[in-house]
């Protein structure tokens, strides 16, 4: 089976001529002289980017969820390839409804019936890993029930260990395989993967997202109903709403397309700046709008966290770079620890120089934060960063953010919009609201340690006393016992003569 799948991927890859893309990275170019000798009649009308496109869809749903990984790893990829990669959809066809009822009631025990009062058969979004279907829960609440698509674990165990083989390959025989860390990348499309097949997991990520944003004016999150909640099935709320891709539409209901643009931007910097934990797959097909103009958020397989030192990272890299302050952007990056302590800050000031000025010949609401993001990223690698999951993640995001809020309303200035926002977390994270912060979280800690520090002082005043009583002792232990083995060793020693003259009278007689 394993070496059919083999003998198909190599076909479709020849077909689109992805072997010639491999070959376009030897520097000396002498190996793709050899191709276009050797198969002078293979000629490709489409870009390479195009083809390796359509190669993915080609292969199946798992090699489409591979490309979407890979087109936000935009640190490795040229900017053409990462671009097409980012055009690819994860929408398969639907499973069988019978499948569906068969996950359900293996699951549940029972017959579908006694679990929802409804059921639709037909699903309302199908993708590579699950798909939804519409229900209402015996109290007549509606919900959105995602089911895990069968023998997926199967299919995706196989065709990663196809990519793993590929990716030992590459690291092995091309060129460019150290730059780009082909083992490295699908390790972590792995561990993505395997996080999707766990609903539970993803029901947590929803439930957090919820809990931080608890009576929000900007962000609607579904409820998880956990009783009807397992591995292979979720069971939420049913969100109604707009899909925010319409813009006719959410214009007929009346919203305000600014203001939704800049709620959008007010709503990832929040999730960044002050949880740390953030949505990371904000496409359009994730999104609806209510008719109050809130976002609704759906799909939580793929949630990023940031901890005080990445948010600390990210907001005064934003600051200096605004303020053109490069120096800062440098000393940013070095005690963040994202590059070596060793790094010459001028140097490294002189090459974010050279990359980040000319954006300053565009107005601020046509600098994107998303490329600004990666433009340091890319410079950074000279320098030995190795760039962080969680802020590639960010990046992706932050890309999809500014895409949507731009397609909105053109002239959003997401600087304008974002600056007080960072202003106001440095200010909480380093000025005076910080210290009393920092005063209120450490209260409970004080109030137990109170009471302690009479008894701590004394301990710590005769603890040297303490210490040199049992050095002493210590030391006085070890004299004597080298006083026994003295003595030991000079009986031996008395023994061993008197035996010796025993045996030497007895042999004269």
């Amino acid at each position: 089976m394993r070496l059919f799948r083999l003998t198909k991927i190599v076909a479709i890859g020849l077909r689109f001529g992805l072997d010639q893309m491999v070959l376009e990275a030897d520097p000396s170019g002498r190996l793709l002289k050899l191709w276009h000798f050797a198969f002078f009649w293979r000629r490709f009308a489409q870009p390479r980017a195009v083809r390796l496109r359509r190669a993915l869809e080609s292969l199946g749903p798992i090699f489409v969820k591979f490309g979407q990984m890979l087109s936000t790893r935009r640190d490795l990829l040229p900017a053409d390839i990462a671009n097409e990669l980012a055009l690819l959809q994860d929408q398969v066809p639907p499973f069988p409804s019978e499948q569906a009822l068969g996950v359900l009631e293996a699951f549940y025990g029972r017959p579908i019936d006694e679990v929802f009062t409804e059921f639709e058969r037909r699903p309302i979004a199908s993708a590579s890993v699950a798909q939804v279907h519409f229900a209402k829960l015996p109290d007549g609440t509606e919900v959105a029930v995602k089911i895990l698509r069968p023998g997926i674990e199967r299919v995706i165990e196989h065709d990663l260990a196809l990519l793993e083989t590929a990716a030992l390959l590459l690291d092995k025989l091309w060129v460019e395989g150290r730059r780009l860390k082909p083992r490295e990348v699908v390790a972590e499309f792995s561990k993505y993967l395997h996080d999707e097949l766990d609903l539970m997991r993803e029901a947590s990520n929803c439930s957090q997202l919820r809990r931080n944003f608890k009576d929000s004016e900007l962000l609607m999150v579904p409820e998880v109903y956990w009783d009807w909640c397992g591995r292979s099935v979720m069971v939420m709320e049913r969100m109604h709403g707009v899909p925010i891709s319409r813009i006719d539409a959410l214009q007929a209901q009346g919203t305000d397309l600014t203001a939704l643009s800049r709620a959008g931007v007010e709503i990832f910097f929040t999730q960044v700046f002050r949880d740390g934990f953030f949505h990371a797959d904000m496409h359009p097909g994730n999104i609806l709008v209510n008719w109050d103009g809130r976002y609704i958020a759906l799909d939580f397989g793929i949630m990023g966290t940031l901890n005080e030192v990445d948010k600390n990272y990210l907001a005064q890299n934003f600051l200096a770079f605004f303020k053109r302050d490069y120096r800062r952007v440098a000393l940013a990056h070095i005690e963040a620890g994202w590059v070596p302590e060793k790094t010459r800050v001028d140097e490294f000031e002189a090459a974010i120089r050279t990359v980040c000025e000319p954006i300053f010949d565009k107005p601020l609401k046509d600098i994107s934060f998303g490329k600004t993001l990666l433009r340091l990223f890319q410079t950074a690698r000279r320098f030995e960063m190795e760039v962080q999951p969680q802020l590639v993640l960010l990046q992706k995001t932050l890309l999809n953010i500014e895409g949507l809020g731009r397609q909105l309303d053109p002239e959003l200035d997401l600087w304008k919009t974002a600056k007080p926002f960072l202003e106001r977390w440095m200010d909480e994270q380093l000025g005076v609201r910080a210290l009393l912060r920092g005063v209120k979280e450490e209260a409970p800690e004080w109030a137990r340690t109170l009471p302690q520090l009479p008894r701590l002082l004394h301990r710590a005043l005769t603890e040297p006393e303490r210490q040199q009583r049992l050095q002493r002792e210590e030391l006085a232990q070890l004299a004597a016992a080298q006083r026994r083995q003295g003595r030991l060793l000079a009986l031996a020693t008395v023994l061993i003569v008197a035996l010796g003259a025993a045996e030497l009278i007895r042999s004269l007689t």
